[in-house]
């Protein structure tokens, strides 16, 4: 059995999808969430469904040692103390460190509520994408499902889905497609390139 680690930072609706799916799955399951915001609701879903969860903050994400120098234990240390094969990124709002790219190369994997590489980049996430491309009267939009380097937004792309946005449409409109998109193929997508790329 391979170990996911999720990391996420606010309500989490997709990492419950995640921990849901894999939890009868013959060769991946989630092992940890870890969360930068002690408030974020993805502490209480996790802990109704039996998954650990540790929150950090990002003098524990940037260090690349085994702690920081108030003694914390760095992010690093966390995922190798649950022997994590693959890190999951479901909603979650920090930059990823070099040494963790180093440290899980082509196994690192982030959602990202539009078509990329439109409405990519620091600052868009969550309802400032949908208010941006509403804003910009685009008519589609989607979730791209991608690997993680060094840029926000930027590795490539693994996956993408579309919805169409109609003239009347809201942001909250939009958050709703791209929501029942997440939901569908965030799971299957993961599970399908892990499958495929290190089984």
């Amino acid at each position: 059995m391979r170990n996911l680690a999720i990391f996420a930072s606010g309500s989490g609706t997709n990492a419950e999808n995640l921990i849901k799916y894999f939890s009868g799955h013959p060769e991946f399951r989630v092992a940890v969430v870890l969360c930068n915001k002690p408030d974020a609701f993805v502490l209480q879903r996790a802990k109704r469904l039996g998954v650990p969860s540790v929150v950090f903050d990002k003098s524990q994400l940037v260090c690349s040692g085994d702690s920081t120098e108030e003694g914390k234990p760095s992010v690093a240390a966390i995922l190798k103390q649950y022997d994590a094969f693959a890190l999951i990124l479901a909603g979650f709002l920090m930059r990823i460190p070099p040494h963790l790219i180093e440290a899980w190369p082509r196994r690192i994997i982030n959602i990202h509520p539009a078509l990329l590489p439109k409405y990519g980049g620091k600052g868009m996430h969550g309802m400032h994408v949908h208010e941006a491309v509403v804003a910009a009267k685009e008519i589609e939009s989607g979730i791209t499902i991608h690997l993680v380097d060094e840029q926000y937004d930027h590795g490539k792309t693994l996956f993408q889905a579309k919805c169409e946005v109609l003239p009347c449409d809201t942001a909250m409109d939009v958050a709703a497609k791209i929501h029942l998109l997440e939901q569908e193929h965030f799971p299957t997508v993961v599970d399908d390139y892990l499958s495929a790329n290190f089984s």
